[in-house]
């Protein structure tokens, strides 16, 4: 790609320069500006006060010079996009922009453009900065917890690189467990059979696997044992050796129940853990073991602890607005309820003090 500063026009603004910025010739225009050009409005917002106007596969780029090289940047990572291949969209365009601008050295091409899985046509990618490293770690690390709010892709990436490793051989089977806390673990007490009591507490399970697997081929991947989706209290007493044993909803597991999920690893397998601290429904008063378990293994090597936020989310926007408007909730309650016990402890101290 190549970029020039473009002559001025005698109405120059100070502090204002105009950039030409010619899109290679195998970069598709119509891929790199979009469906009713969405890609080049989205750009546009993104930068409201820099000009873009297009010309064959020349754009030019006016404005404050800081806005304009960034935006140079950013129509150069997404013609590196495009140029692989790849369809781009607004949502794209915003991410790009967030890591741009983000104090990191990513690239937004190698984020968007790397593969986890691909199957009918469908191709599995990491959206944000967060969620790479994730997937690196996974690659990485024999144990990973994947710690985040909803929406951010924690089961779904973590899914798709246990069935990647099935493909390639790396793993012979993909073990897949939730609790069920919502049943305190107690399914004799449900109606129905024992397959209809455990289903609903898996049913995420099952349908991200649909999702990255030929469906007729699950039946038979589940009866042969390679695929198993269990309850974790059916984990208890074994050894999960050349597995992808993936444990999701992990905020709902008690500390004795994350410790005897973490020494079921075997040889050869890989244990990816996956939760969200903020939705815990344990009974009050039992501490979550997702919570506990980053105090104990923090410092241990091959452990690797990826913390995920609202900035990868990877839902509708306004999941991450939801989910930054109630921690800023969940702060200011924290605050009150601090000060209230702090105004109770010196109404007892001054109390003590009266009486004497």
């Amino acid at each position: 790609m190549t970029q020039q500063t473009a002559p001025g026009d005698g109405t120059h603004v100070p502090g204002h320069v105009q950039h030409q910025v010619t899109v290679p010739d195998d970069v598709p225009m119509v891929v790199l500006l979009g469906q009713r050009d969405e890609v080049l409005r989205a750009v546009e917002r993104g930068f409201p006060a820099v000009d873009v106007h297009v010309r064959g596969n020349v754009l030019t780029l006016t404005g404050p010079v800081g806005d304009v090289a960034l935006a140079e940047r950013l129509v150069d990572e997404l013609s590196t996009v495009a140029g692989a291949g790849q369809a781009l969209s607004a949502d794209a365009v915003e991410r790009a922009i967030a890591m741009l601008t983000a104090p990191s050295a990513a690239r937004p091409a190698e984020v968007l453009t790397q593969n986890i899985l691909s199957n009918r046509g469908r191709t599995i990618r990491p959206k944000t900065l967060g969620q790479k490293r994730y997937v690196d770690a996974i690659d990485a690390s024999t144990i990973v917890f994947g710690i985040g709010p909803a929406g951010t892709g924690k089961t779904y990436l973590a899914m798709a690189k246990a069935v990647g490793a099935l493909q390639n051989k790396q793993v012979s089977r993909i073990v897949l467990t939730r609790p069920a806390v919502e049943a305190g673990e107690r399914l004799g007490y449900l109606p129905g059979s024992l397959s209809e009591k455990i289903d609903p507490y898996l049913r995420p399970l099952y349908d991200a696997l649909h999702d990255m697997l030929d469906p007729e081929s699950i039946p038979k991947l589940m009866a042969a044992g390679t695929i198993e989706v269990a309850p974790l209290a059916y984990m208890r007493g074994r050894t999960l050796n050349d597995a992808f044993i993936i444990l999701d909803e992990a905020q709902n597991t008690s500390p004795e129940q994350m410790k005897m999920f973490l020494t079921r690893l075997g040889f050869g397998s890989k244990v990816v853990v996956t939760g969200d601290v903020t939705q815990v429904d344990l009974p009050s008063g039992t501490r979550s073991g997702l919570r506990v378990v980053q105090e104990i293994l923090d410092d241990i090597e091959d452990v690797t602890f990826c913390r995920l936020t609202s900035a990868d989310v990877v839902r509708h926007r306004l999941v991450g607005d939801i989910i930054d408007a109630y921690e800023r909730w969940d702060a200011t309650v924290r605050s009150r309820e601090g000060e209230r016990a702090r105004a109770e402890l010196r109404e007892r101290r001054e109390g003590r003090g009266g009486r004497r």
